[in-house]
């Protein structure tokens, strides 16, 4: 492989986990979003992802090793974070009500509430740096859907990093520098990839990688940003938002077909 095409899938990788600070950047600086459109572009970005990771990802497994791997491989990426979710304690954007748009928590409370969100996006973010890598460096047009679908949810899990920090601590760049350390586990694990598990990258391997690649996906999908969609309390929006991105990533990978 081409070190100009593994340099690409790290920073496509890093650009992806990045934007989790512009979420910190746009609770500072920006009004905040109306629930409908945070509803709307989670539920977008868990379309994009569920698409790609069943008529991309999982489909690309089934043709380097069988169906019946395939699904293996599938089934452990998803047992892969439901373990990382039953054995690091953490936080959800879901787990907290935004109808309100604020609260009467005490700062500590506050400040708690923000570490361990950034520790769950954490979590969720350096596998899904795995993903990003390894899907450029099989397809950098696949790759680069995955990014963007990522950088779309990672914007508003910096703002729900940012905004108990900010008012737990009424530092900016506390809150600023919570939400960028969240982001950086999606570079370290593309890193990890890189220097680690690609020098015994084959195509079996790869099979096996892009089948777990899309079960963690789906997962993280369906357990973190449509029920952070849903917590928004934006009603139909989320569906909505996730029709919407499947039929548009669809409809880019028919033209690009």
């Amino acid at each position: 492989m081409p070190t100009g095409r593994i340099l690409l899938a790290l920073a496509i990788t890093s650009l992806a986990g990045l934007s989790t600070a512009i979420g910190g950047i746009v609770n500072l600086f920006v009004r905040k979003a109306t629930p409908k459109f945070m509803g709307f572009t989670l539920g977008f970005s868990a379309g994009v992802m569920i698409l790609i990771s069943f008529v991309e990802l999982l489909d690309e497994s089934i043709d380097d090793i069988g169906f019946a791997y395939a699904l293996a491989s599938f089934f452990a990426g998803m047992l892969g974070i439901f373990l990382l979710d039953f054995l690091v304690p953490h936080d959800y954007i879901g787990d907290h009500d935004h109808k309100a748009g604020g609260g009467s928590e005490e700062k500590d409370g506050l400040m708690r509430v923000g570490i361990l969100t950034a520790v769950g996006i954490a979590i969720h973010n350096f596998p899904e740096g795995l993903a990003t890598f390894f899907a450029t460096l099989h397809d950098v047009r696949l790759g680069t859907a995955i990014a963007v679908a990522i950088a779309i949810h990672n914007i508003p899990e910096g703002v729900a990093v940012a905004a108990p920090v900010y008012a737990a601590t009424g530092s900016r760049l506390k809150g600023f520098l919570y939400a960028l350390y969240a982001g950086l586990a999606e570079p370290a694990g593309a890193l990890l990839a890189a220097f680690i598990l690609y020098p015994f990258l084959s195509e079996a391997l790869l099979g096996w990688v892009l089948g777990g690649v899309a079960g963690f996906m789906v997962a993280i999908s369906l357990d973190e940003i449509m029920p952070a969609a849903k917590a928004y309390g934006s009603e139909h929006m989320p569906i909505a938002g996730a029709i919407s991105g499947m039929a548009v990533m669809g409809g880019s990978l028919l033209l690009l077909t």
